[in-house]
Parts: C-alpha cells; sequence; structure tokens
C-alpha cells in the first residue's frame, strides 16, 4: 500500500485534469469540488439550480434538483459557448467611463 505525505496528497489532487475529474467517482468529483475550486456564479433552470465553479483548469458545473433536493450531476468543461448561460445576469453599467 502506498503513503504519501499530507503535502503530496494535496499535490496529487490539485493537479487532477479534467480528463480524470470527468472519470472520477461521484464521491471525489463532490470532494474535488468542495476543496479544489472557487464558486463562479449560479443560475436557475426548470426546477434544477446550477452552480458554476472553476478549478484553476476548468469549469465546473453542478446540477442540484430543488425538487428532489439533491445533486443530479456533476460535470466539467473547457468550451467557452457553456458559459454563456450564466452571462444573462451580468451587468457592465457600472463599468461607464
Amino acid at each position: 500500500m502506498a503513503c504519501f505525505s499530507p503535502v503530496e496528497i494535496i499535490i496529487k489532487i490539485a493537479m487532477i485534469s479534467i480528463d480524470d475529474f470527468k472519470v472520477a467517482s461521484f464521491e471525489k468529483k463532490c470532494e474535488l469540488v468542495t476543496l479544489k475550486t472557487t464558486y463562479i456564479s449560479s443560475r436557475c433552470e426548470y426546477e434544477k439550480k446550477i452552480y458554476l465553479y472553476h478549478s484553476g483548469e476548468f469549469f465546473v458545473e453542478v446540477v442540484y434538483s430543488t425538487l428532489f433536493k439533491r445533486v443530479l450531476l456533476i460535470q466539467a468543461f473547457n468550451e467557452v459557448n457553456k458559459l454563456l448561460p450564466y452571462t444573462e445576469k451580468v451587468s457592465l453599467e457600472d463599468l461607464a467611463l
């Protein structure tokens, strides 16, 4: 059985690739989102709330059912066009020159 120091474990968690994230277990994805991402925004869609996080390397969406009160899906992506739904509530009014 391999033995890692706490620093080695943190480095291993921090260096996960998007491909490794995508194939990780649901529990591991929850752990990584909780420990290694930054919350950015959220949006509502039907009876779901979708939370957006950034890992430093890729984005993660956590889809939560407000009806069933549970997480339905955790998905990672790099495509900029998938950020468009979050831009609808961004206002540029305060950036007047």
